[in-house]
């Protein structure tokens, strides 16, 4: 079992940068595809950003791709996103998420965070 504490949120202008961090506890951690969603007040959780277990291969979601690098850290437990460029649209609270099957499907992963608010204003 993996819990996951996500850090790192705030206010921030557009245009501007966030890291997000996501520690895990558990001695399994680096054996999980981790990932990074999104949910904004009356819309569906949407996917941000996922890395296979040894972070080898990452992939985005189109409206992040060039901006969010999500990246892992298995020796210290931790997950990243670092978000460039902010847009109002960025506006949500982030989840980290683990799972063993991954991908770009909530329903894929098995763990949850309890969410850290980003808020870009214009």
């Amino acid at each position: 079992q993996v819990q996951l504490v996500e850090s790192g949120g705030g206010l921030v202008q557009a245009g501007g940068s966030l890291r997000l961090s996501c520690a895990a506890s558990g001695r399994t951690f680096s054996s999980y595809t981790m990932g990074w969603f999104r949910q904004a007040p009356g819309k569906e959780r949407e996917f941000v950003a996922a890395i296979s277990w040894r972070g080898g291969r990452a992939y985005y979601a189109d409206s992040v791709k060039g901006r969010f690098t999500i990246s892992r850290d298995n020796a210290k437990n931790t997950l990243y996103l670092q978000m460039n460029s902010l847009k109002p649209e960025d506006t949500s609270v982030y989840y980290c998420a683990a799972g063993n099957l991954g991908g770009s499907s909530w329903v894929s992963y098995d763990y949850w965070g309890q969410g850290t608010q980003v808020t870009v204003s214009s």
